[in-house]
């Protein structure tokens, strides 16, 4: 990964994060009720952020399924709610593992 992609990432994110959440403020001046933009507005800094690393989650290890279980793995964990420091050290374990045997 070289630099101007790491600033070019981080450029976006601070826009992602900032832009649904700063704009509102400037140009509506009524509070925003309609379900749709509230969620959207919500849900869109975590669908780019997601977008931005997701590639590098695959990517991390040297070996393509390995990432991919461990990925499932991680979604299968955070869907039954568990914490995030499980998640990590769990999916860490699994690509760790399955680093041998791929």
């Amino acid at each position: 990964m070289n630099l101007s992609y790491l600033l070019i990432s981080a450029a976006l994110m601070f826009l992602a994060t900032l832009v649904p959440r700063f704009l509102p403020f400037v140009f509506i001046k009524r509070k925003i009720t309609s379900p749709f933009w509230k969620s959207f507005l919500y849900y869109l800094p975590y669908a780019v952020l997601a977008a931005l690393t997701f590639p590098y989650v695959l990517y991390s290890t040297g070996s393509l399924p390995a990432a991919a279980i461990a990925t499932v793995a991680a979604l299968v964990m955070s869907f039954f709610e568990l914490n995030m420091a499980s998640v990590a050290a769990i999916s860490f374990l699994v690509a760790f593992g399955l680093g041998f045997l791929f």
